[in-house]
């Protein structure tokens, strides 16, 4: 008769109530210890461990087997839960108190020695060999705990949303190519030869024309596609948490976000967070922190000096004004400890990103120290002491560029500051609305404005008059929700009048021709009598890696690819047969076929 490895318990259940009872349990070898007599095994599956007794005495036979058993190997077993002999419970594991004395045992699966320790998760491992390996990654247990988190965060979004109304539709996969930012991932069709679909970079028009079908609140969990340049919270394929409504204005969906993130913190964390959530607007957010997702963890606001800069002699400052640029700084409470050293490296910090020169000065209990401080007058001095806030033994550090290239920067050299100096407290989540974003933006390779976000977004309803005259001006109706540093999502009122619509498409100089080929559908479904509508797509991957506190998007994923958007363990993406190509009417050069 063969054995019957189906659990009574998985390895993380047994109590000290359980002793007595006769159980199964099946799993992976995690340590085995042999004392020259008893046989211990620490048996794993994701639910825990649980140790193993093989006697020798009491039970010779399966004690002899376990003599054979090797790391990974999968086995399962029946015996007796017992109390562990006393001094000997195992405080760091829930079932530290029992062990279960083995009676008998089968072995289902053998195993090679793993490429890296699966038994210890925090032995650092390149991360090239965990994504090849990475079913074994994830056996070793830090994985499977970021995706427990995961499945409780998309867990409590379906219940939520549930309870909000919002009805769960899933839309297609294979659609139409539509600018959307970022490249398309095309698929060819065979039964229609020089034709593409493309992978969804959102499931945006579906869910525009869900609203015009009547559906009124929708949500997806979506699998979403982008082909551009990856870093480390970015993925070629990763998820969104997508939604629309029907009939609301931006505080109605800003609302249910709160809601549905606060039920999320609660499920996953236990973290009671606050609501409302703070706003800034996007001119705010670029003036005092140099980007539009800034970390509020911690002060070191920007100033613009402007002002001060021109009543110096320092020709730096004086030459980027004449040109146009400005000149920007932030304090740094308690800098004045920093090394030359240090200060050396934080200039070379920015001049990776394209700053020339990092002014500095400390205050001291003489004054200001710099060798700039010269080019200064008093007055100046004691403007730029009032503007930045300092006091004795704080540093300020000053950046005269370009606005956009100054902002980077000191955006960038902000937050370093702040890790280097112990300022962010890991256990804080603030939360930031950001509104008022530019409704364009002008392109100067085609000498055209372009949408912000998409063309389908709302102008806010007080910057219309400034359409035709000064458009760049205009500022949208469009919102990104912000997590210590990082968007989590972004979303916008849409535009449900043609009239309104029409006129956008004009000053984005899109012909009727581009409009019928790119947008033709969609036009022609929002001519049938659209609802106002709104929505927001939340990044679950990027949410989650906050979550679980690491700075890794690949960590939250469970079978990511690499920066460079490859499967190391599928060896993706591959060349293929030259009779697939044949079949799709695709044509490659010859030494790129492959028939393996």
């Amino acid at each position: 008769m063969s054995f019957d490895y189906r659990r009574t318990h998985t390895c993380g259940a047994l109590r000290q109530k359980d002793v007595g009872h006769l159980v199964t349990l099946s799993g992976w070898v995690n340590r085995r210890r042999d004392h020259g007599g008893l046989i211990f095994i620490d048996l794993r599956d994701r639910f825990g461990l649980t140790q193993l007794v093989f006697d020798p005495i009491k039970n010779p036979e399966t004690h002899r087997q376990a003599e054979k058993l090797r790391a990974e190997w999968v086995i399962s077993i029946k015996g007796k839960v017992s109390s562990r002999a006393e001094g000997m419970a195992n405080p760091k594991l829930e079932t530290g108190e029992i062990e279960v004395l083995v009676d008998e045992m089968e072995i289902l699966s053998k195993a090679k020695t793993p490429p890296f320790s699966i038994c210890d998760d925090l032995i650092d491992v390149n991360e090239e060999l965990r994504l090849k390996y990475r079913y074994l990654d994830i056996r070793r247990g830090d994985v499977t705990r970021k995706l427990l988190v995961r499945h409780k965060a998309m867990l409590a979004t379906r219940q939520y949303l549930d309870q909000q109304g919002f009805l769960e539709i899933a839309t297609p996969i294979l659609g139409k190519s539509t600018p959307e930012g970022a490249r398309d991932y095309l698929v060819p069709s065979r039964i229609y030869p020089g034709t593409f679909y493309a992978l969804p970079q959102s499931p945006q028009i579906f869910k525009q024309l869900l609203m015009v079908a009547g559906m009124d609140r929708y949500f997806q969990i979506a699998q979403c596609f982008r082909d551009e340049d990856l870093r480390a919270d970015r993925q070629p394929e990763f998820t969104q948490i997508d939604m629309e409504i029907s009939f609301g204005k931006p505080e109605d969906i800003q609302s249910i976000i709160e809601g549905l993130l606060k039920a999320i913190f609660k499920t996953c964390t236990n973290i009671e967070i606050t609501t409302p959530f703070r706003r800034l607007s996007h001119q705010i957010c670029m003036e005092k922190y140099g980007c539009d997702r800034p970390d509020l963890r911690f002060g070191m606001e920007l100033h613009t000096l402007n002002e001060i800069a021109q009543q110096t002699t320092f020709s730096v400052f004086l030459d980027q004004l004449r040109e146009g640029g400005i000149v920007k700084g932030l304090c740094v409470k308690g800098g004045a400890d920093l090394s030359r050293k240090a200060i050396d490296e934080y200039t070379e910090f920015v001049g990776r990103l394209g700053i020339k020169g990092l002014a500095w000065i400390k205050y001291q209990e003489g004054g200001l120290n710099s060798s700039i401080v010269k080019f200064f007058p008093e007055a100046a001095q004691q403007q730029l002491i009032q503007e930045m806030g300092m006091e004795v033994g704080d540093l300020i550090f000053m950046i005269a560029d370009q606005p956009a290239r100054t902002n980077q920067a000191l955006d960038h050299l902000r937050r370093k500051i702040a890790r280097d100096r112990g300022l962010i407290d890991p256990q804080r989540y603030e939360f930031l609305w950001v509104t008022d974003f530019p409704l364009f933006s002008w392109d100067a390779e085609t000498r055209r404005l372009q949408s912000e976000h998409h063309p389908f977004t709302s102008p806010h309803s007080d910057d219309l008059h400034l359409l035709e005259t000064d458009p760049l001006k205009m500022r949208s109706s469009g919102y990104d929700i912000v997590l210590n540093g990082y968007e989590i999502g972004g979303g916008s009122q849409r535009i449900h009048n043609s009239d309104l619509q029409q006129k956008i498409f004009e000053s984005l100089k899109l012909t009727p021709e581009e409009l019928e080929i790119k947008f033709g559908f969609f036009l022609e479904a929002l001519s049938y009598g659209t609802p106002p509508h709104l929505g927001i797509a939340l990044g679950l991957d990027r949410l989650v890696m906050i979550l679980t506190q690491t700075e890794n998007i690949r960590d939250v994923i469970a079978f990511p690819k690499t920066q460079k958007a490859s499967d190391l363990m599928m060896e993706c993406p591959s060349k293929v047969d030259h009779e697939q190509l044949k079949e799709l009417e695709i044509r490659v050069p010859e030494s790129q076929f492959s028939w393996t």
